[in-house]
């Protein structure tokens, strides 16, 4: 479980640094401006990409959540 974490978070890591990469090529290298909104919702697309991530490492590769019924 500790090698599956330590995992997750390497692969966190490298995804923010390829987003944050990406985003200072295109700013100060090329010169294209880039709006502040665009990199927020980028930035936020990425959080979502990690939670869906975490919530697989949780419940499992094909696992689905259940709800405890009534019955």
């Amino acid at each position: 479980m500790l090698a599956t974490v330590i995992t997750f978070l390497i692969y966190v890591c490298v995804l923010a640094l390829v987003i944050y990469l990406v985003l200072w090529v295109l700013r100060d290298v090329i010169g294209l401006p880039i709006p502040a909104k665009v990199v927020q919702i980028l930035w936020v697309i990425v959080a979502l990409i990690v939670i869906l991530w975490l919530v697989q490492m949780v419940l499992g590769a094909g696992g689905s959540m259940r709800f405890p019924s009534l019955r």
